[in-house]
């Protein structure tokens, strides 16, 4: 292993600048570097969109598996990058429950027909559930966590960077400030008076020196004239520290200026290498933070993808229980809905009040006594008046000959005849004609 105490010391020293000018921006004591507001804005509104993405990838997690325990295993799974194992939807398993309850209590019973065609519709359903959550997750969900742990981490860590370019930079300003404010003080003070710091104290020969007026008449003379305190020449100076012995000596005036001209120097040279790495780093952070906007587009087209799954599993859905509904309502003895009607009458139909409700098929036969059920449709014709105009909401497949199947946002023509269900009307479109369900259409005036 390749040690370096040097370059340990040296991260040591600077990770202490660091802290130290840290804390004095907390307290209020230090100057601050302060990023333009375009910059602020690019970080607050990354800081945003993090924090949303974080949000809106937890809930839908949730809405794909609303269980806990399978989702902390899901994760575990991928964190170990093993292939998470295929897992029974609820839909599913209520379909098992029902087959082997239809098998048990007779499945020739109409109770065990109606459970048969149930397991087999919800089975279904759970296919479709597992087909969204597939697509889902692999459409909506992956490049949100990739976002997450992908460019946002390299965001995050050139901002921790730029952060550590920003005290280094800081630092140095104050170093600087200290520096000239120091040359500033030694180029005010007299030849006589001492420039060293005042950690010093007399030595013996120069104690006894000083103290002997009559052996140094100028000392005497000099301190008649400065009563109220004066200074010595350092070669008169010992350091407090034992073990430093006179410490270069005695500096004139002149060699203590060229001292902090140096340091003044150095400090701007340290200032000017720090303004360059910042400047260096705030650019690379400025190009990382604009791209949240391609992250954007990037999140705004993965989120028509959810919904245009989402969109194909409700219908799915839709069709599935439509299907049932159908067959249900084929069987004898069974009830499908309520006894109440599944629309309002035809006169008192409006747009908003169809458009609003789910359709429902109705369950009984388009003409209501049972043996007028095989009544030819060519043979119908139209009242003299009475026909509207009507908008189909919702694809609609005939079930038989005797209705009209339907697309969506078409316009037909519909009437009713006398004697018939309310649920239904007879429509035409061209030279087709047939029994279609009021619930799928928009009556127009």
């Amino acid at each position: 292993m390749d040690f370096n105490m040097k370059k340990l010391a040296s991260d040591a020293g600077i990770f202490f600048t660091r802290a130290v000018q840290f804390t004095e921006e907390k307290f209020g004591q230090a100057e601050k570097t302060e990023l333009d507001a375009h910059f602020e804005n690019l970080l607050a509104r990354a800081d945003s969109t993090k924090n949303w993405t974080e949000r809106i990838l937890r809930q839908t997690e949730v809405l794909l598996q609303p269980n806990p325990s399978a989702r902390v295993e899901e994760f575990l799974y991928e964190k170990l990058d093993r292939k998470v194992p295929s897992r029974v939807t609820n839909g599913e398993l209520l379909a098992q429950y029902m087959a082997e309850a239809a098998s048990e209590l007779g499945p020739n019973t109409p109770y065990g027909k109606t459970l048969m065609k149930v397991s087999e519709a919800e089975k279904r359903l759970g296919a479709a559930e597992r087909d969204f959550i597939h697509t889902a997750s692999l459409s909506f969900l992956t490049p949100l966590r990739n976002f997450l742990e992908g460019d946002w981490k390299t965001i995050s860590k050139e901002r921790r960077l730029l952060q550590n370019r920003r005290l280094d930079l800081d630092a140095c300003k104050a170093r600087l400030k200290k520096a000239k404010a120091a040359e500033a003080k030694a180029t005010t003070v007299p030849d006589f008076q001492e420039t060293r710091p005042r950690n010093y104290i007399l030595s013996a020969s120069a104690s006894a020196t000083l103290d002997d007026t009559s052996r140094s008449p100028p000392w005497a003379e000099w301190k008649e004239k400065h009563p109220g305190g004066w200074r010595l020449p350092c070669f008169f100076l010992l350091p407090l520290t034992p073990s430093v012995t006179l410490a270069r000596g005695c500096l004139s005036l002149p060699e203590d200026r060229k001292l902090w001209n140096d340091e003044v120097d150095k400090a701007e040279q340290e200032l000017r290498a720090a303004q360059t790495e910042f400047d260096r780093q705030a650019e690379v952070t400025r190009l990382l933070l604009e791209g949240i906007s391609s992250a954007h587009v990037n999140h705004l087209r993965c989120l028509h993808e959810f919904v245009k799954s989402q969109t194909t599993y409700y219908a799915q859905c839709y069709r599935h229980m439509l299907d049932l509904q159908k067959q249900l309502g084929r069987f004898p003895g069974t009830f499908v809905g309520t006894t109440e009607p599944a629309s309002p009458p035809l006169s008192s139909t409006s747009p908003t009040t169809t458009a609003a409700t789910m359709p429902v098929v109705p369950t009984g036969a388009g003409l209501a006594p049972p043996e007028e059920a095989a009544l030819c449709l060519e043979e119908v014709a139209p009242p003299a008046s009475g026909t509207r105009k009507a908008r189909v909401l919702y694809d609609y497949e005939a079930a038989d000959s005797s209705e009209l199947a339907l697309l969506a946002d078409e316009l037909i023509t519909v009437y009713s005849l006398p004697g018939m269900d309310p649920d239904w009307l007879i429509g035409e479109r061209g030279n087709k004609k047939g029994k279609v369900p009021v619930t799928y259409l928009e009556l127009l005036s």
